[in-house]
């Protein structure tokens, strides 16, 4: 109910404890373990890798790994630097695999993550993470909600938006205030479904 879990590095973790980032061009291996393929709405050049430091649920700095959109890869950065700054922990920043498109939604994912591609949930169009143009942020603690769907289909517990908790976006919070300047919107402000995880530079 109340997440304290070891991050497990994907990267080295900055070596001074201060926040770093880059943005480069999606490498050739990171693409061929993400979600990317040619039927994908955004072509592979249009897309950037980027590695950011990030506070752990278990206090430590770690170096995060995201794909998005070439044109709010920096914007993005920005982002996560304030997070960073104002110590906002999140539990795990890595790339999307294709096998996780399949899995269950049964688990208590908690993966902070851009660019996945897949349709909206329920729906047959692209979701605006086929773009590279939307982020879930902590998605355990900030479910989506539509009637009596969750997902993560273990996170009821973070229903209870009133019991704050590590993690948990709330309105006017630094995540909020750091996305919505870059122009972005947040998918807890939604009022079905409500996709509290969800901040997007498209409205959707």
């Amino acid at each position: 109910m109340n997440r304290h879990l070891p991050t497990a590095d994907v990267l080295p973790p900055p070596g001074d404890g201060r926040y770093h980032s880059t943005v480069a061009a999606v490498p050739d291996d990171v693409l061929a373990r993400s979600t990317w393929q040619p039927s994908c709405p955004v072509a592979a050049t249009d897309l950037r890798y980027l590695t950011m430091s990030f506070t752990g649920y278990d206090g430590r700095v770690h170096t995060g790994e995201m794909i998005v959109g070439a044109r709010v890869a920096d914007a993005v950065t920005r982002v996560f630097g304030h997070l960073f700054a104002a110590r906002f922990p999140i539990e795990e920043m890595r790339v999307v695999t294709p096998a996780e498109l399949t899995a269950p939604p049964t688990g208590d994912g908690n993966n902070t993550t851009g660019f996945v591609c897949r349709p909206a949930v329920g729906q047959s169009r692209w979701s605006a993470h086929a773009y590279g143009l939307a982020i879930d942020l902590n998605p355990f603690c900030n479910p989506y909600v539509r009637g009596d769907l969750v997902l993560p289909e273990l996170a009821s517990s973070y229903l209870d938006r009133a019991n704050v908790r590590p993690g948990m976006v709330e309105p006017g919070d630094v995540a909020v205030r750091a996305f919505t300047a870059i122009g972005w919107s947040w998918g807890g402000e939604w009022t079905t479904p409500k996709d509290i995880q969800h901040f997007t530079a498209t409205g959707d």
